[in-house]
């Protein structure tokens, strides 16, 4: 492992250069991983593993029909690359758990009769196993059990792997029974095309996993851009210009910046007006949203958002309530605004590149 300094403390991590793709292969060779579910972690997986030269085979329910075509579509084969979700089991060795968290407690039963002593039991999420008592997976102690969680959703996990950057990953071992489980996982890790490896456990991943999608990576960045969005157009600003000053600057010029260098980059890159307004004003949003954090980790952790998501997910009809529920947001006003202003977009426009840390971007300089 590579000792990296992340802010004063230090952390070791896997790398590509330390643990080559080549060195995987030898690490898994004679495996069969078995990918069951092709929704939406599967694909990425499946086909990042397959192009890096793994002998992979696909377990799908066949009632699942959208997702049992696009399987084959993506070529695939019935009876030879692609089978029931049982007889996939049965001939892997790795069994990686990619349906989604409340379908894995459903499926879990078929999963477990057709496990082999020696197999790898793998998730992206530390869901099942952490809340067993509400999911009821519990692994027979013959198999390893480990877990490759990409910071990222599968579309971003594929492209990313195409484009050569690869998604960050983090890694855990539940139980090792075989002697080979920390291999084996890194080994799948390197294979799915990970940038590099952090190590965790699977309590901490499922606990920073719902707190993160709950808080800034979806669900609070959702309710602030709602939130500016509404007050600007309370105060009858037209929708192109709530929509582009609370969503387009920022996807398309700000988070590009501190993707390429840091929050004070991005602060750096800006006039003079925003940085002191942004310098100002951080405090008191820390401080308003620091007690619903706060509260969220705490839901999170005893078992509150699990609850919600197996009960929720569960149902018959989740899929018409969950396009209800997408529906309103995406015929909103402001995503309906949205999807105008990203039709004007230039087809082929550059990048936003910042210039010198010291310097201004091209909001003006006042």
């Amino acid at each position: 492992m590579a000792t990296i300094n992340f802010g004063g403390t230090m952390e070791r991590v896997v790398t590509r250069k330390e643990f080559p793709i080549t060195k995987a292969r030898r690490v898994l060779k004679g495996e069969t991983i078995a990918i069951i579910g092709y929704g939406v972690q599967g694909p990425a997986q499946a086909l990042n593993l397959k192009d890096n030269g793994f002998k992979v085979i696909i377990g799908q329910a066949k009632s699942f029909r959208r997702d049992w075509n696009r399987a084959k579509k993506d070529g695939w084969i019935p009876g030879k690359t692609l089978f029931d979700i049982e007889e996939a089991v049965r001939r892997g060795t790795i069994i990686q758990m990619l349906v989604s968290d409340a379908a894995q407690k459903t499926i879990w039963p078929a999963v477990r009769k057709n496990l082999k002593p020696g197999s790898a039991l793998y998730f992206s999420h530390g869901f099942s196993i952490v809340y067993k008592s509400q999911t009821r997976v519990v692994p027979p102690p013959d198999v390893d059990v480990i877990m490759i969680a990409p910071k990222g959703s599968g579309t971003s996990v594929r492209r990313n792997f195409l484009s050569g950057a690869g998604i960050n990953s983090s890694y855990a071992v539940h139980q090792d029974a075989t002697g080979r489980a920390e291999q084996r996982c890194i080994a799948v890790g390197i294979g799915i095309g990970s940038g590099y490896l952090f190590p965790t456990t699977f309590e901490h991943e499922v606990y920073s996993d719902l707190t993160g999608e709950r808080g800034v990576l979806m669900g609070a960045l959702a309710g602030v851009m709602d939130a500016q969005y509404k007050v600007l157009r309370e105060n009858g600003h037209t929708p192109s210009e709530a929509f582009n000053e609370t969503v387009e600057e920022l996807t398309q010029s700000l988070i590009r910046l501190v993707d390429e260098r840091g929050m004070d980059w991005m602060f750096s890159n800006c006039s003079a007006t925003a940085q002191r307004g942004a310098l100002d004003w951080k405090p008191r949003f820390k401080d308003a949203v620091l007690p619903v954090f706060r509260k969220l980790y705490k839901s999170v952790k005893a078992g509150h958002e699990t609850r919600r998501v197996i009960s929720a997910c569960g149902k018959p009809n989740y899929q018409q309530m969950l396009d209800k529920e997408l529906s309103a947001i995406g015929n909103s006003e402001m995503w309906l605004a949205g999807k105008a202003v990203r039709s004007l977009r230039p087809a082929n426009a550059p990048k936003a590149k910042g210039r010198s840390a010291k310097g201004t971007s091209g909001r003006g300089s006042n």
